[in-house]
């Protein structure tokens, strides 16, 4: 009896979408990042970092892989073909975690000290009902464009010069939404905002990151979730189906959002929220989040002269103490290679 050969399957190579590198509304380039290390990390850094990659989505590279040989120039190099227009970079020294912010390929490069962070796991396990679907990060964080940046950068305005670049920074490392042409805009990607807030006695930045959902005003919970999930739900132990509506205890959940709090939306968005009634704006956070505190600004791509040193007449001095503990840092992966 003949025997019959098992052809193995030929392989298809999967064919990946091609990200766009304008806005088809603004007309803007879209900024996009690399978010690696320089050094050793420890766990929590590690998953920092990858919490950050997932805020950067989807104009980003959630699977970057980066060895100890690599140097800055390695990235560089990738960065111009592939449309990447900043850095962030997290390093750890004995004292405490730092991150660079930089624009691709000339600089320039903000240096924070992390006074202190969360990660998105830790926010999540300290609220009493967390909600970060997947889908919130098929679009990025919302950062409103000139006349509504300061819903996301808060206290910035005080005329100096660092805090001047570290605005313009934040502002472009985003993708943009002008403000006259946000209603040609699907209501349905607007669904993360960056807020940052600055504090000009302890010159510290408060970063957090939140998720925005849409609640329709004076409508029960009962009725929201019904409708949204379209399942038939359990009227055994109800007399009437009146009493489904009016039960005690979630018919005025809604009654008690604050008028500011309310929007009224030029069209409908999903099942429950309509364009003919108000909707009340609800932000959760979902992390990470940090503490940041500006250090140095350099012009170029982690060089360069100083423009600005928090220690003052002892900028340049720690800026060469800084280059030094690099250059060893490059020759221990070296050693190690």
């Amino acid at each position: 009896m003949a025997r019959f050969r098992n052809k193995k399957a030929a392989f298809v190579k999967p064919v990946m979408k091609k990200q766009p590198t304008v806005d088809h509304i603004t007309g803007d380039k879209i900024p996009k990042s690399f978010v690696f290390s320089r050094g050793k990390l420890p766990g929590s850094l590690r998953q920092l970092q990858m919490d950050l990659r997932k805020l950067m989505l989807p104009y980003t590279a959630l699977k970057l892989k980066e060895k100890r040989r690599n140097n800055i120039k390695d990235f560089l190099n990738i960065a111009g073909p592939m449309g990447v227009t900043h850095f962030l970079i997290l390093s750890k020294t004995e004292t405490a975690p730092y991150l660079r912010v930089a624009r691709t390929p000339q600089g320039p490069t903000l240096t924070f000290k992390i006074q202190e962070y969360s990660l998105a796991v830790d926010v999540a396990h300290s609220q009493v009902r967390p909600r970060c679907p997947q889908d919130v990060f098929k679009n990025p964080p919302l950062i409103f464009h000139p006349l509504f940046f300061q819903i996301v950068l808060s206290g910035f305005g005080t005329g100096e010069q660092h805090l001047k670049l570290t605005t313009i920074m934040f502002q472009n490392i985003f993708p943009g939404i002008d403000i006259n042409t946000v209603s040609a805009v699907k209501l349905s990607s607007c669904e993360r905002i960056v807020l940052l807030n600055y504090n000009k006695e302890t010159k510290l930045i408060d970063f957090r990151h939140y998720s925005i959902r849409l609640q329709p005003v004076g409508v029960s919970r009962r009725i929201r979730k019904f409708v949204q999930n379209h399942q038939v739900p359990d009227l055994r132990s109800l007399q009437d189906v009146s009493d489904f509506v009016t039960k005690a205890g979630y018919g005025s959940e809604s009654e008690a959002d604050e008028e500011a709090a309310t929007v009224s939306l030029p069209s409908d968005l999903g099942r429950v929220n309509r364009a003919s009634t108000k909707s009340a704006v609800k932000l959760q956070e979902i992390g990470p989040r940090m503490t940041l505190q500006l250090m140095k600004v350099e012009e170029g791509l982690c060089s360069g002269g100083v423009i600005f040193s928090e220690y003052g007449d002892y900028g340049k001095q720690k800026t060469q103490e800084t280059e030094v503990e690099q250059k060893q840092e490059d020759e221990e992966v070296m050693v190690e290679d």
